[in-house]
């Protein structure tokens, strides 16, 4: 999403966002989602025939580029008869967007990185809403109350450009014995890009609480002259401007294919990674918010599932079978036996909020 999830920095958006939503306050009109008092008491007919009657649902965050949304919404968009609109915006964009424009809200749903989601909750940006496949999604990936889930699940891999390096990478210690250049982004705004941080951490006895494991690592890469800040993303990467990229698994895969996959390794880091996901927010002052629901529905639908995995992105529902030739395409599942999911997500929340200061003065320094 934009490289992706980009702003500058956690703490900004919480102090910010607060700033924006002033701007917004002096029209107290009642936003049309506040007036379902219990969504999760609908039932499918009623939320299809609604949405239907709604004619659009307008996201954001969900480009056609990502995961596969693109088929996603066509099939949405066909099934219920709508027309849609997508605005890609980072994660902390998304939420800043939701309460700077409160009830003249222009986006419906929104895919955020799963840390991003108890925060639109707390901020009551969200309308709850758990679907038909509630109880088939693990409880690590959503909230009590249907506020946010997570769609689809991603781990930080490694993506080699073979042209360019002769020996890729299968571990964080082959990376530091390398001469090339590591692209990681910009890890002060950007969920995938913390997240590489994470995955670095876990990688060497660290934990969503202790991330100086991973400082550590980004650190000698910076020292080496070796750190590059590029974004990852098609473009540059089909212009050589990436050799070796820190991306999820999904988006590896992706810009691969797109480009041409025999160039390019992908690999699961060795030593461990994260397992993490994005997940849907409903907007409470969505304008379209059976609409919305309908579209949550369909993505943790077998077919939405699929859809996803089309794009790469693993199914956040493991008992959905993946055609054969779909999950051919999908990193062996061996490589991923020392990823690992986020234990404490209130942990991470907090310890992400410190992580922009400790990325910019322990690591930023060392840039060249």
């Amino acid at each position: 999403m934009n490289g992706k999830k980009w702003f500058k920095s956690i703490r900004a958006v919480m102090l910010g966002i607060s700033v924006l939503g002033l701007a917004a306050c002096a029209d107290t009109k009642e936003p049309v989602a506040s007036s379902i008092k219990d969504p999760n008491s609908l039932t499918m007919k009623e939320i299809e025939t609604k949405a239907k009657k709604e004619g659009e649902v307008n996201s954001t965050g969900m480009p056609d580029s990502w995961a596969n949304w693109g088929e996603t919404w066509d099939e949405v968009m066909k099934k219920y008869t709508l027309k849609h609109n997508d605005t890609d915006l980072s994660s902390a964009e998304e939420i800043a967007k939701m309460e700077s424009e409160k009830e003249n809200a222009t986006a419906d749903i929104g895919d955020v990185g799963m840390s991003f989601g108890p925060v639109a909750e707390q901020k009551g940006l969200t309308l709850p809403y758990k679907t038909s496949y509630w109880d088939e999604v693990p409880d690590w990936a959503k909230d009590d109350n249907g506020d946010w889930v997570v769609g689809y699940q991603g781990t930080i891999a490694f993506l080699t450009n073979k042209e360019l390096v002769k020996n890729p990478p299968k571990s964080w210690d082959d990376i530091l014995k390398g001469n090339y250049k590591v692209t990681v982004g910009d890890v002060q705004r950007g969920t995938q890009n913390q997240m590489a941080v994470l995955a670095a951490a876990i990688a060497y006895g660290g934990d969503e609480k202790n991330l100086q494991p991973g400082i550590a690592f980004f650190t000698k890469l910076a020292k080496q002259g070796r750190l590059s800040l590029t974004d990852a993303k098609p473009a540059n990467i089909e212009k050589g401007e990436v050799e070796v990229a820190l991306v999820w698994d999904f988006n590896a895969l992706g810009y691969a294919e797109q480009i041409n996959r025999d160039q390019f390794d992908v690999t699961i880091p060795k030593e461990g990674s994260v397992v993490s996901g994005y997940t849907t927010i409903i907007n409470k002052y969505a304008k379209h918010p059976y609409a919305a629901m309908a579209a949550r529905e369909y993505i943790l639908s077998d077919e939405g599932q699929i859809n996803l995995a089309k794009g790469y992105a693993r199914p956040i529902r493991d008992n959905v079978k993946l055609p054969k030739e779909v999950a051919d395409k999908m990193v062996p599942k061996d490589e991923y036996k020392n990823a690992k999911p986020i234990k404490d997500f209130k942990a991470w929340e907090e310890t992400a909020k410190t992580l922009p200061q400790l990325w910019q003065e322990e690591v930023l320094v060392h840039v060249k």
